[in-house]
């Protein structure tokens, strides 16, 4: 079996030989007791009744290991009847074990090996809020409205443990923005955790919490998954409602693989190469893991669609092989580097139901890999590394999951074999904060406009100008929109500018343009 090169850093027991952390066996764990009940009482029963009175357990009336234990409610009452199911002939006895042993099915078995590795996630911010004003509300609002005030508001998410060394995964947008970071685990120990890194693009961030007796979470893959196959979401829904400590667990199965996510006029987040599935996953779930019914994580939850909030089945987890190559990058080095192959690709024309098939290469400078391998604008791209592109998102997911030196196969309409490259790490594009707004002109997107141009986004600001004279580092041209920076969506022109303000010097940014229906990404580290 083909293991990822970045998966020795954090232990796989799949993979692994031998015993597990802490001197578990590898494999699942099965409850003790399951089928000691029956036994017991199957003994009593052969040897008499002469030893019903007495105490097995010991001195004090404690039930025997695997027993039940005895109930103190009152002889008579409805409460006294509990576990009495239980008792009777032997043959009741034997059948009652083995319908305990299947009550401990595949998700109970992954749930018991897995929920010691899951924590919640507590965060503190500092926010602006609005605060109400007496005296303008009784002028009905004509004096302002209010006012507005810092305020240190909390937030919740959950996240799970990947190495014994205290590592523990979660999402960027859980601990974005936090300035202190608290971790319960399923014992309820707090512990203060640190931010290691983060990385806005792929919403994936990386804690350490200084803890002995961690147990990491088994790691599976996600490259194999089929769609139909059961999964398991973890983590700490409405956490703030509920205080406790312990994960829940929510069932589904695989709805789909390689899903894109582009928020439209309301949502936020751009989200590509994503594991959709059904199991509930409700607010606070975000940076839980994904688990198969082997007890293994595949994916981190991210990501829902809801019209109120809650769960409606529309679920999407990051794949686990790009969550670790991203905890690896920001453990190593604290940011993420990107792969390059110098290529930068558009829809191919849509058809008469607004449907496009295929990328086409828009530009491949001479001097990059693409253009070292003999690739050129104009080329249409049907696979990279056998995976089939229909969009421009393909793409760029597959681009994600890339690592500097990783070879890379493409199949060229026209071409006979594939044109093999080496990816290179990502050169530093610098654009300074000002240069942005001054090299280009843009209008926010109108659905007049949108209807003239063509355009599939439903919101962004439309590049009506580029300046002759400019730099234009981020190869704008005339035609674009700009949908959104980073994971926010951009619905306007004040939006643009006013996002760029608060994107902090040398920070690494995303861009998300649409071109010819197609959306594609330029990154690059933000000036002064």
């Amino acid at each position: 079996m083909r293991t990822p090169r970045h998966l020795p850093r954090f232990r796989d027991f799949r993979l692994q030989a031998g015993p597990m952390a802490h001197g578990r066996d590898a494999s699942p764990p099965r409850r003790a007791s399951a089928g000691l009940p029956g036994l017991a009482l199957v003994l009593l029963a052969g040897l008499g009744a002469g030893l019903a009175g007495c105490d097995l357990a010991s001195s004090e009336g404690a039930p025997a290991a695997g027993e039940a234990p005895v109930t103190s409610a009152p002889v008579g009452t409805l409460e006294s009847r509990i576990g009495s199911a239980q008792a009777g002939s032997g043959a009741i006895a034997q059948a009652g074990g083995q319908i305990a042993d299947e009550r401990a099915t595949a998700v109970v078995r992954a749930a018991e090996r897995v929920s010691p590795s899951v924590v919640s996630v507590n965060v503190i911010r500092t926010r602006q809020v609005r605060v109400r004003d007496p005296f303008s509300d009784f002028f009905g609002g004509l004096m302002g409205g209010g006012r507005t005030e810092s305020a240190r508001v909390p937030g919740l998410g959950s996240g799970f443990v990947v190495d014994e060394s205290g590592l523990i995964l979660t999402n960027d947008h859980v601990v974005r923005g936090a300035e202190r970071i608290l971790v319960t685990f399923p014992d309820g120990r707090d512990v203060e955790a640190e931010l290691v890194g983060s990385d806005e693009a792929t919403d994936v961030a990386v804690l350490r919490a200084n803890l002995d007796g961690v147990r990491a979470a088994p790691i599976g893959r996600s490259d194999d998954l089929r769609i139909g196959e059961w999964v398991i979401a973890f983590g700490n829904p409405f956490g703030n409602l509920i205080s406790n400590p312990e994960p829940t667990v929510t069932v589904g199965v695989i709805s789909a693989i390689r899903r894109h996510i582009v928020p439209g006029t309301e949502e936020r987040g751009f989200y590509l190469g994503m594991i959709q599935t059904d199991a509930a996953i409700n607010p606070g779930n975000s940076g839980g893991p994904l688990v198969n019914a082997l007890g293994e994580v595949v994916g981190m939850n991210a990501s829902i669609f809801s019209r109120g909030g809650g769960s409606e089945g529309l679920g999407f987890a990051i794949p686990i092989e790009r969550a670790l190559r991203i905890a690896d990058d920001l453990v190593a080095h604290g940011a993420v580097r990107r792969a390059w192959i110098g290529v930068e690709v558009e829809a191919v024309d849509a058809d008469e139901f607004g449907r496009t098939r295929g990328v086409r290469i828009s530009r491949a400078p001479a001097e990059s890999p693409a253009g070292r391998a003999g690739l050129a604008a104009g080329d249409r791209l049907v696979r990279v590394n056998d995976l089939r592109l229909t969009t421009p998102l393909d793409f760029e997911a597959v681009l994600l999951d890339l690592r500097a030196g990783d070879q890379v196969a493409l199949e060229v309409e026209g071409r006979t074999g594939a044109v093999s490259l080496r990816a290179e790490e990502s050169p530093v594009v610098r654009a300074e904060r000002v240069t942005i707004l001054r090299d280009i002109q843009v209008t926010t997107l109108t659905p007049s406009i949108r209807d003239a141009q063509g355009v599939a986004a439903e919101a962004g600001v439309l590049v009506t100008g580029v300046d002759p004279g400019g730099t234009n580092l981020l190869q704008l041209r005339e035609g674009d929109v700009i949908v959104g920076i980073g994971q926010q969506g951009v619905s306007s022109a004040a939006d643009l500018a006013a996002i760029l303000e608060q994107v902090p010097a040398g920070a690494r940014v995303t861009l998300w343009v649409e071109r010819n229906r197609g959306l594609s990404r330029r990154d690059f580290v933000m000036g002064r």
